[in-house]
């Protein structure tokens, strides 16, 4: 049995699932459905699919480098490489350089490409499927798993087998076709050969090399000078951002797929979900005796058929029927459930104003922890602050604004121009305008503080930094 190499793909925005997810953050590094992220879910489910199983590649955007190192740390998993694409180009060169990568090391393994943001109600359903497209990957086919669909929808691609599907057997593709309008879907389900589009593939890493270099060369020489001309830094590999930017920013589909005659289809019957706006949120989680589902502190009289979602505070609702609605620190989104595509309209109006709502949670994660913006006002700020055990944040100083630094609980290592101080619980340091300094939780709890800014201008991109252990500038 050949060597199986998971393909991690996390590069995704999932706007559709704003106010929660945001471009900095988005729905795959997100609990969306349970305590444990998408992206999370996403490594645990390769946990027994074949005992050759290896560490899995992960494809991921420069952007989220840290929250993807982070959550493969808390979900105990190591992956065999980082790459960071340092432009987004689709999927089809994000797959050709995780082959490429594969390949490292002399073998020529099987490769599981698998976006990372899905949801699969039969985790056992989902490895049969791998397993069966295995044999046919190990045969040489490009295979490509179908979803078996529940009902007429509008909103995915189709792929035709040229068969009768099989369970239990990988058998030709006759066709890959757009999203249909709903009297097309709705003959699609009649026929019975076409399934859902899933975004899921497994081949071997030459097989698929081979083919891409017969239907798109130009994108494997990219490729290949973007991974050959690329740097080790931490635990990441960046590709060349000149030579990747070269690449056509082209989808697996389009780019070998559609064009292949050695692409086979696997059917799925797994209760998958792409969780892909919040109506399919709704639908994958449980729900009450009036159509309910839930998440967070929430108080429901006379509601039914609807989703409710809340971060920091009590969300009350009085009869209604069909709404979504989503609390955050900073946001509050209340939809029709039939509307909840439409989402998207939302977020490119914030794109257009240049709202920070659209990047960025008041909570922001970093390397070293994490900060939450809770006040604001002219010429001030107030931060709370968490560092985590053993992190530092970069030696740094400010043109426009002072800084004044109260612990809650914890223990700082602070330096100020030439001084070094421990500040234990109840202490405070100042920090004046243009002096360089740097916070470092030397202890094995997290660190606690409150940030006090103050001065003429509190972006954040007044730091200078002079050094830092994760690599920024």
């Amino acid at each position: 049995m050949s060597k199986l190499i998971p393909v991690v793909l996390s590069g995704g925005s999932g706007s559709r699932l704003w106010p929660l997810s945001r471009s900095l953050r988005p729905k795959q590094f997100l609990g969306v459905t349970e305590d444990a992220t998408l992206f999370q879910l996403t490594l645990q489910r390769l946990q027994g699919i074949t005992a050759d199983v290896m560490r899995p590649i992960v494809v991921a955007n420069n952007d989220h480098r840290f929250l993807v190192g982070e959550q493969c740390r808390e979900a105990g998993i190591e992956p065999l490489s980082i790459l960071l694409e340092p432009v987004a180009r689709n999927t089809a060169p994000a797959i050709t350089v995780a082959a490429l990568a594969a390949q490292e090391r002399g073998d020529d393994p099987v490769l599981l490409v698998l976006p990372s943001d899905h949801t699969f109600a039969n985790v056992p359903a989902f490895h049969h499927a791998v397993r069966v497209g295995l044999q046919a990957a190990e045969a040489g086919a490009l295979v490509t798993f179908g979803i078996v669909p529940t009902h007429a929808e509008t909103g995915y691609g189709y792929v035709k087998a040229a068969q009768a599907l099989d369970a239990n057997a990988a058998v030709p593709v006759a066709q890959f076709v757009e999203k249909p309008n709903l009297a097309t879907a709705q003959a699609y389900l009649q026929e019975g050969s076409y399934t859902w589009n899933s975004g899921m593939f497994m081949f071997n890493a030459s097989v698929f090399l081979q083919e891409l270099a017969q239907h798109n060369p130009a994108m494997l020489s990219a490729c290949e000078a973007a991974w050959r001309l690329g740097s080790k830094d931490l635990e990441f590999v960046r590709l060349d951002k000149e030579a990747f930017a070269q690449t056509p920013s082209d989808s697996i589909d389009y780019a070998v797929m559609e064009k292949t005659a050695k692409a086979v289809i696997v059917p799925l019957d797994a209760g998958w979900s792409d969780v892909g706006a919040w109506s399919a949120v709704w639908q994958v989680l449980p729900q009450d005796d009036q159509g309910n589902a839930t998440r967070g502190d929430v108080l429901l009289e006379g509601v039914t058929n609807s989703y409710v979602h809340a971060d920091n505070r009590l969300v009350a609702l009085i009869g209604v029927d069909g709404l979504v609605v989503v609390e955050t620190s900073d946001a509050v989104l209340v939809a029709h459930k039939d509307k909840a595509q439409d989402v998207k309209k939302v977020v490119d109006t914030l794109k257009a104003q240049k709202r920070p709502e659209v990047d960025v949670h008041r909570e922001v994660f970093r390397p070293w922890g994490s900060y939450d913006s809770v006040d604001s006002g002219e010429r001030f700020q107030v931060k709370r602050i968490v560092v985590k055990p053993g992190a530092k944040l970069s030696v740094q100083m400010h043109h426009h604004r002072a800084e004044h630094w109260v612990v809650v609980s914890g223990t700082a290592r602070v330096c100020i121009g030439d001084e070094t101080k421990l500040i234990t619980e109840n202490q405070s340091v100042y920090i004046p305008v243009g002096v360089v300094h740097s916070l470092e939780n030397p202890g094995k709890l997290p660190l606690h503080l409150i940030e006090v800014q103050s001065g003429s201008y509190l972006g954040e991109d007044d730091i200078v930094r002079f050094s830092d252990q994760y690599g920024r500038v």
